[in-house]
Parts: structure tokens; sequence; C-alpha cells
């Protein structure tokens, strides 16, 4: 057998003292067995194990932790100190239909009456006839849990879905989520960029109407408007008004739509290098639950049992808010707030973000400057610039020698015109007076042959008559 050796790559070796034996693999174990070291007194780091080879598989190798401590392990704490300080922020949209029940679910949600619910969502038909456009609404909170601070807004569309002509609900939504990116990028672009304040949204809670049919064509073009440009999270809002069977019915019926009409909704990721078998779990049956259906309520009711449980009383029995068999609420406060609230917003970012400004830059003439990446080299960089001076005089001088040309040209231009008007007055003034030489010459012509005619004397003029009286 070759000579066996045990290596270790990390910084700190593991020393073990040197085995006796000729190679003899019993021996080996046998001379590891003399160490006496009991394998509960020993602590297995996988880093640190990892690192160490061994050249045969029925060997045993004691591995031991390393005690020396780099630090970079309490960056997680760190971390956590300055989130504390600073605290969260969460921009949530919600869209639906009047009487759906949005203010009552974000107040179960949070837990916090943000919204003043009046008739329970229940709209009269006055109030109805009343509505003429969308309007944007906007309401924020703090909001303090065991320590931690969030600063919550809340968008509310009113007005969604309510008007006689529906075709162009959309547009004060998107316009609203553009201008909300808009805001974001001229604050990028400032000088002093200390002060800048996410007002991004980072999730669009739409609520669907439970017909038990399909998504509607006013459902489809919106989505259709807005799935590229924020986090979509579809739900069916009043799922107490369905039976299980029709809710299951619905789902597949909705997601069929969307997948037909290629519409991205926000799936949750899965860490599958992190996270246990259970976590993996739980986030598989949260996206099997898109969309969720759910059912809000912040009264407190009693349950047949005797618990009193957040939910609606009707005369069959009761319908727990926070319960799994029942709705889907909690799988959505999971989603929206307890398990991948950063995860929102990080999508938002780097991708619905940073997609919107590559567009929107690209659409005004800005484009990437790969130069800027490359590395400094002084010379190969004088000598860029001196071909950028070059070529920036060159241009110049082509420039000015245009302009020269277009001002000759345009004198030229005019003195041919100040030419040719010339030559045509010079015309008209010879036709003048070639005909008044003409008329001239006649008139000499009649004075001559008056000369040349012998002369008549006149006839006497008869005696002027006399009036006869004393008026002479």
């Amino acid at each position: 057998m070759s000579e066996t050796s045990v290596q270790a790559k990390s910084e700190d070796e593991v020393h073990l003292p040197p085995l006796e034996g000729n190679g003899n693999v019993h021996e080996l174990q046998d001379d590891l067995e003399s160490l006496r070291i009991q394998k509960s007194d020993v602590q297995v780091d996988p880093k640190v194990s990892s690192g160490i080879e061994i050249e045969h598989e029925d060997l045993k190798i004691i591995r031991r932790k390393l005690t020396s401590y780099v630090g970079f392990a309490s960056l997680p704490k760190q971390w956590h100190r300055k989130s504390m300080k600073r605290g969260f922020n969460l921009n949530l949209m919600v869209v639906g239909q009047s009487g759906l029940g949005k203010s009552t679910l974000i107040n179960t949600l949070f837990n916090k009456e943000l919204y003043p619910i009046e008739n329970d969502g229940l709209e009269t038909a006055e109030q109805l006839e009343e509505v003429s456009e969308v309007t944007i609404e906007t309401a924020s909170s703090d909001i303090v849990e065991n320590g931690v601070k969030l600063h919550l807004t809340v968008v509310d569309t009113p007005g969604f879905g309510d008007c006689i002509n529906n075709i162009d609900a959309w547009k004060p939504i998107v316009e609203e989520i553009e201008n909300r990116f808009n805001i974001f990028l001229e604050a990028e672009t400032r000088i002093n960029r200390t002060t800048i304040v996410d007002n991004r949204i980072h999730a669009l809670l739409y609520f669907i109407e439970p017909t038990g049919h399909s998504l509607t064509a006013l459902d489809i073009q919106f989505l259709k408007r807005v799935h590229e440009k924020v986090n979509l999270i579809p739900v069916i809002a009043k799922s107490d008004t369905l039976t299980e069977e029709e809710i299951y019915g619905f789902k597949q019926r909705i997601l069929e739509d969307i997948r037909n009409q290629h519409i991205k909704i926000f799936e949750p990721p899965q860490y599958e290098d992190l996270d246990d078998e259970e976590s993996l779990q739980i986030t598989k049956e949260m996206i099997s639950k898109i969309p969720f259906a759910i059912v809000g309520s912040t009264q407190k009711v009693q349950t047949a049992d005797g618990r009193t449980v957040r939910g609606r009383s009707y005369p069959w029995g009761v319908i727990e808010v926070d319960n799994d068999d029942h709705c889907d609420f909690i799988k959505l406060r999971q989603l929206l707030i307890r398990d991948f609230m950063e995860d929102l917003k990080e999508h938002t970012a780097k991708v619905l973000y940073e997609n919107y400004r590559t567009e929107k830059l690209l659409k005004t003439g800005i484009t990437q400057d790969d130069s800027v990446f490359r590395e400094f080299d002084p010379v190969r960089r004088q000598k860029e610039e001196r071909a950028l001076q070059e070529a920036a005089l060159a241009k110049l001088e082509a420039d000015m020698e245009s302009v020269l040309q277009k001002k000759v040209a345009d004198k030229e231009k005019k003195l041919q015109k100040s030419e040719a008007e010339l030559i045509a007055r010079h015309k008209e003034m010879k036709a003048k007076f070639l005909k008044k030489l003409k008329t001239l010459e006649e008139k000499k012509k009649m004075l001559e042959n008056t000369k040349t005619t012998p002369h008549q004397e006149p006839h006497a003029q008869p005696p002027a008559k006399t009036r006869k009286g004393f008026l002479r």
C-alpha cells in the first residue's frame, strides 16, 4: 500500500501525532484508536472537514473544529442591527372593483385599522353612479411589531371597473406605477443621493370577482398591461361565497387564462441550498395555492367549540380567517409579509425597475459606453483623446467649410439674381429709349417735310360783326 497522508486545506492544519506501522490499514486503525478521542468530545465543522482528504476509504479520520475565528460570521448580526435602526418599508397597491373587500383585507393583513370600513365595502347605487373615472388614493402608516418598524404605504384605486366605459381603466394605474419609477430614476441621477426614498410599488394585489367562471376581458387587459411593471399577486375576493369544488375549478380556469395570455405573476423563490425540506415543502404548497382564495375580517367571532377567532359568522357556521382549511389568507400573508417581503422588494429593484430604466434610457438615445469598464492605460488614453481631438477638429473644419460653401453659394445666387434684374431693366430701358427715338425721328421727318413745301397765305378772315347801339 502506498504511503497514507492526511492533508488539511484550511489555513490552520489539523496536526496528528506520527503513526507507527508499516502502512497496514489495521495497524493505522489501532494507532488512531490509541488516541482515545471520543466522538462526543469532537465538534465537526463541515467547512473544515471538506478540506481533509484521505487516500483510503476504510480509514477513519477524526476531524476537529478549527479554533481560529475570522469574524465574518457576525455579518448577519450587523445587518440585523442596521435594519432595526433604519426600519423597513413596503409599498402595496390594491386593484379591484368596488365591494370586493379590499380595505377589509388590508386591515386584516396588518391587524390594524388602516382604512375606515363603511358598509363592509358595499357601495350604494348612488355612489356607483357618481363614479366617472379611476382615481389614485394613498394611505401611509408606521407600524411597530416587537421593536421592528415598518413604514407601510397602500395605494388604492377606487373607480376601477365601476365606470360605464372601462376600456382605458388601466391607464391611471399604469401611469402611477411608471411615475413612481420616474421619480426614483430622477433621484438616482442627482448629485446628492443620500435621501433617496423608495416609493416604487413592491406588490400589486389584484382582486378577482368570485364569479366562478374565468377571467373577464377587463381582468385580462389590465393584467397584460401591468405584469411586466409590478409583482402581480392575484387573489379571489370573498371566497366564502363559493364551495371548495367551485374554488378549485375557478383557480384552474384562472391559471389557464394566465398561461394562455402569457401573464407573469410573482412566484416566491425556492432556496434549495439554504432551506430545509419542511421550508421547501411550505413554499411549494404556497405556490400551489395561487391565486389565493381569501376571506378578510377584523371582527372577533365565537366558534362552536368556544374559541374566539377572526372571521365571519353565518347561520350555517363560522369562516375562520386564520385557518388554512377555510381560506388561503395565511398563505397570502406568508408570501406578502412573513417570508418573502424582501424578495418582492429585491425583484422590484433588480428586475422590474432595471428593465423599465433600460427601456426608458434607450428611448432617449442613451447607450451603454463599454469603454468605461476597460483597464486604464495613460498612453492609450492620451492617444484616444488625441484621436478624439483630431476628429473634433476635422469635423469643425468640415462644418466651417460647408458653412463657407453655403454662404458663397447664397452670395452667388444673390449676384445672379441681381444680374438678371439689371439685364431685364437694361432691356426695358433700351426698348423705351428706342421707342422714344423712333418717335423723335418721325417728328423730325414731319418738320423737314413742312419746310420743303411752298408757303401758302392763310385765307382772309371775314370782318367781325359789330353791334349797333350805344355800347360799342
